[in-house]
């Protein structure tokens, strides 16, 4: 059955999802992603008015402002132009959001919380961050000692990754049951809180935890031809300092928007049909 959707702000996953539903034979209105040409751009209160309205992932890029290309739109001034009866999606809604939108009557349904969309994204994010290293390494994987900073979703579908294609895995976690796990698939564990004196060996070192973990007097400790590749939205690795001890550094953040957008549209889209059809609408 044909349903409307507005597809509002985001990157190119989003524009990307809208190529999607409306393949799908859906009516897509779109809002802020005429950069990436989806097709159906129209004003943003037209986007506002579909069944369906997608908001990006993550939600906001700043402070109380829509992750949006055409902007800025304060997330106040949108939730005002939807009403209760829509069903209303976006990716990594905070608190404050959450407010807004019950201040205007609305639900926001999470689709970031839904395990199969986190896995597939942090399968995507595991796969362009050893892209992003190859591109920026002089040297192989094979056989170089890496070291993978937490042991969470990404972490493990990344250290699975660098363990294939032949790199010295050490990965690091915070509880006791996942440093056996790291054992057990025959890699080297460290505790994330205990690095002093254990990164004088590494080639590469991959981050995926949103708080402060590597600062300078860590830094200082790898080689100084160490690649540091952080992958979370918050730093977990001092690049400003990784900056002034001559370090190789890149944030890679929102891999999976950037540089594999039509998977990531593909993992939301079939999020959005999960959620609709538990909700009782035709999918």
């Amino acid at each position: 059955m044909n349903r409307s959707f507005g597809v509002i702000g985001g990157d190119r996953r989003q524009a990307e999802l809208a190529r999607l539903l409306a393949a799908d034979g859906n009516t897509v209105c779109t809002y802020g992603l005429d950069r990436w040409k989806p097709g159906g751009e129209g004003s943003l209160d037209h986007a506002a008015l579909a069944d369906t309205v997608i908001l990006p992932l993550p939600l906001c890029k700043g402070d109380g402002v829509l992750n949006c290309e055409e902007g800025p739109v304060p997330t106040t001034d949108l939730f005002r132009r939807l009403h209760p009866g829509q069903m209303i999606l976006a990716g990594q809604v905070k608190p404050q959001q959450r407010q807004e939108a019950a201040a205007c009557g609305l639900t926001l349904e999470d689709y970031f919380l839904r395990e199969e969309l986190t896995v597939a994204n942090a399968a995507a994010t595991a796969e362009a961050a050893i892209q992003v290293a190859m591109e920026q390494l002089d040297r192989t994987l094979l056989g170089m000692p890496c070291l993978v900073l937490g042991f969470g979703r990404i972490g493990k579908l990344l250290s699975h990754r660098l363990h294939g294609l032949g790199a010295q895995v050490t990965a690091t976690a915070r509880k006791p049951e996942d440093l056996a796990w790291i054992r057990a698939f025959g890699w080297r564990p460290l505790e994330t809180g205990a690095l002093d004196g254990k990164l004088g060996a590494f080639g590469a070192v991959f981050s995926t935890i949103p708080s402060p973990v590597l600062g300078a007097p860590l830094l200082a400790q790898l080689p100084k031809d160490c690649l540091c590749v952080d992958l979370a939205s918050v730093q977990g690795i001092d690049l400003a300092a990784a900056e002034r001890l001559g370090l190789p550094h890149v944030w890679a953040r929102s891999l999976p928007g950037r540089m594999v957008p039509r998977t990531a549209a593909v993992v939301i889209r079939d999020a959005v049909y999960y959620i609709l059809e538990e909700r009782g609408g035709p999918v």
